[in-house]
Parts: structure tokens; sequence; C-alpha cells
């Protein structure tokens, strides 16, 4: 599968505050792409610079194997998103804003086609009612269905579950794995919720702070066999010396405030313990962290308040 985004350096920042600081990622063609960190993390603002709603101060964004600086309307025409809640008429129907946006799209669809477009984000059955009697997750799958209008070949979501009931957040990502998995699309999805992006994901990137945190498969990080290890030792600097010169090195994991991590089997805590005593490495504790909440808390910044679940 080829790259579909390709972010390199990417910095923006707004007077003394950097919300986006030097990163850099890719997302492959067919990916579902979990953008996941807590609120305030820069999520938001990187999405507003790969739609062009704001200029990065420094860094490279490609889409489609193209400069985005260099080939805007190209690009966007190949691109839907819905950024926070849906600008819709609520004074009309779903079917109006539909046609009315498809319009605006310089699109030409049939009634046939629009209903079809309805259907695929589940509102036929409502595609009459004006928008003022939806719920706010009828309104973001209303949203969605005016992101796909134009046949995207690359879907931008942020924040789509924000303000929704539990059945409304089952709802749309139910949509999300439908636009992936049935309709063929590449979807970028952005969330302070770990369990949403642990059910849809297939790809993950955990920013904080704007920094890049950690990205991977989303079946090597969300693995339920795997155990992250926190250490705390007497000299850190040693330590991780020490570490990255074994066969432990491939396992650690970006170091948060005062604890070293390593990402292991359960099993290997054992052989873990009589290597580091081997190697002189003086420790204060070893505590195995076993959920996605505590590998998620561990890598990003602990005082800060955390959704790890859908309420």
């Amino acid at each position: 599968m080829g790259t579909i985004v390709k972010v390199s350096g990417l910095t923006k920042s707004f007077k003394h505050n950097t919300a986006v600081n030097d990163l850099s990622f890719s997302v492959n063609e067919g990916d579902v792409y979990g953008f996941l960190g807590q609120n305030g993390a820069g999520k938001s603002t990187t999405i507003r610079m790969l739609v062009t709603l704001i200029t990065p101060t420094a860094g490279e964004i490609e889409i489609f194997g193209m400069p985005l600086n260099k080939n805007r309307i190209e690009i966007l025409r190949q691109i839907g998103a819905v950024i926070e809640k849906p600008d819709v008429y609520k004074y009309l129907s779903a079917f109006e804003n539909l046609s009315l946006f498809a319009r605006l799209s310089g699109v030409s669809l049939s009634d046939a086609k629009l209903m079809d477009q309805l259907d695929k984000v589940g509102l036929a059955h409502r595609a009459k009612d004006t928008v003022k009697t939806f719920s706010q997750g009828m309104k973001q799958r209303l949203g969605i269905a005016i992101a796909l209008v134009h046949d995207p070949r690359l879907i931008i979501l942020d924040e789509p579950t924000n303000g929704l009931d539990p059945q409304g957040i089952a709802d749309i990502r139910n949509l999300i794995l439908h636009l992936s998995r049935d309709l063929q699309k590449t979807v970028i999805v952005s969330s302070h919720l770990l369990n949403e992006i642990e059910q849809v994901a297939s790809r993950v990137l955990i920013i904080d702070k704007g920094k890049k945190i950690v990205e991977g498969n989303a079946l090597d990080l969300f693995d339920p066999a795997q155990t992250i290890v926190e250490l705390q030792t007497f000299d850190n600097q040693y330590a991780l010396e020490q570490l990255q010169i074994s066969s432990w090195a491939q396992h650690l994991q970006p170091q948060r405030d005062s604890a070293i991590l390593i990402k292991i089997d359960r099993l290997q805590i054992p052989q873990l313990h009589r290597d580091l005593v081997d190697m002189d490495i003086q420790l204060i504790s070893i505590q195995p962290r076993h959920s996605l909440e505590d590998y998620f808390l561990q890598v990003t910044s602990a005082n800060q308040h955390v959704d790890t679940y859908s309420s």
C-alpha cells in the first residue's frame, strides 16, 4: 500500500505557545489512522494544517505524493473532512442539505445518488426531516455524508464523537468501520477517547504537548499480551546507557518524567530483573503496567485528565 499522507517536521507556534512541535508521521492507503492524545495535545491544530485552515510555522506536508503548499486545490478536491461540529442548515432537511453542499462542491448527483449517500450513513429514513429535529449524533453522520459527497480518497474526522451519547458514539464508530471496510476509504480520526481509537484504528499515533510520543500498528501497541514495565533507578542515565547496549534496547519506550519504560511480554519480567542486577543497575522499583489506560497515561502527561472510555 502506498503512502497517502507524509508529514515531516511539522511545527505550529502561536506567539509564545508551540502547539505542534517537529511532528512527523505517515498514513498509508487503507488505514484507519487513529490520532490519539489528550485535549490540547495538538491534534486539532495538526488537522487544520492538513486541510489548509492554518499555515504551518515549519515543516512539510505531502498528500497523495504532492506538496500541499503547491497543490492545495487538487489535493483538497480528494479530501473530505469534518472539523468539530458539522456546519449544516438546521431548517433544511437532510436531503436538502446534502443536495446544496453537493452543488457547492461542483458535484452533480441524481436524487437516487443523494439518497444512496444518506443511506450509507444511516439517514435515508430521515431524509425529509429538518436537521433541527436531529440528535447531535445524526448531525455528525450528516456531516460525514456531506464530506463524502464528492467521493474523496481521504476522510479526516476531528473528534467525531465529542458530545455524543453512547448510542451516538457507537453509530459513529460503526460508520468509520463501514467507510474503511466496505467503501475502501482511508480515514484519519482524532480522539481523546482511548477505547474508541482501540476499536477502529489499524495504525495509531499518540501525541502529547505537540510532540510524537509513539506511532505504530494498533495490534502491536494495544496487544494485551504485552506489558509496560516501569523502572525507577538511582541513576537513570546509567541505566539507560546499559539498556541501550543490551538486548532490551528494542523494547525501550519513550521515557516520561523519572521513569524508564520497557514494553515486553509479562513472562520476560523475571529475566529482565536478573539482567538489571547483572548490569549493576540499582533499582528503586520495577512495576508492571498491564492495561491500555496505564499505557496511555505512562506515555502522556500524567497531570492532565484523560478520558479513556466513553460514557
